[in-house]
């Protein structure tokens, strides 16, 4: 006895497959910009900070690592900084200073002007990511914001809006985004 149907299995990677579709659309006009913005930060000896909440943390983890370590490409290690992976500092400015500011007090600390900070949300509204935005615009840090729904476009200088209603179709298309951002990092680049 199958706990999901051939039809089921069928609709559910329909979904996925409609908003891959509508993505190509969305990274058409974004992807550029988004690139650039990177890799401006790179090319200036700054770094990529990155941050988000649940699903989002372990993808801003997955960012980083293959931004510090390689994706495709033997290349030099690319200085990013997830702030979603050091549970010390996490749990201290929850406790200390509330949730809300568990990403923008890292920003204050290692944020410099022109570094870039990414932030990925599903539905653009936690106060914490709200909170790292005006942080790292305080610093002089540009934003990019990728995320779903209704997005975060009027906070960031690029915010890439996955298509999709699904969280999880939303992070589906959050990873799909990470690699090609990665991919084009590394091509921008180089050696």
């Amino acid at each position: 006895m199958s706990v999901l149907t051939d039809l089921e299995i069928s609709q559910r990677l329909g979904q996925t497959g409609r908003s891959l579709t509508d993505l190509a659309r969305v990274l058409h006009d974004r992807l550029e910009p988004a690139t650039q913005m990177c890799l401006e930060s790179l090319a200036n000896g700054g770094k990529i900070l990155v941050c988000g909440n649940g699903g989002s943390a372990a993808q801003a983890q997955h960012l980083v690592a293959e931004l510090v370590v390689r994706f495709e490409t033997d290349r030099r290690a690319i200085a990013a900084i997830s702030l979603s992976a050091d549970t010390s500092v996490l749990t201290a400015a929850a406790n200390d200073y509330g949730y809300e500011t568990v990403f923008s007090r890292q920003i204050e600390a290692l944020g410099n002007s022109g570094d870039t900070l990414i932030v990925f949300s599903t539905s653009g509204k936690s106060k914490n990511i709200k909170e790292a935005i005006f942080a790292a615009q305080k610093k002089g840090m540009r934003v990019l914001g990728i995320s779903g729904r209704k997005g975060m476009a009027a906070l960031c200088a690029v915010d890439i809006i996955v298509p999709g209603d699904s969280t999880a179709v939303i992070q589906e298309m959050h990873m799909v985004v990470t690699h090609v951002l990665c991919h084009a990092i590394e091509k921008g680049i180089g050696k």
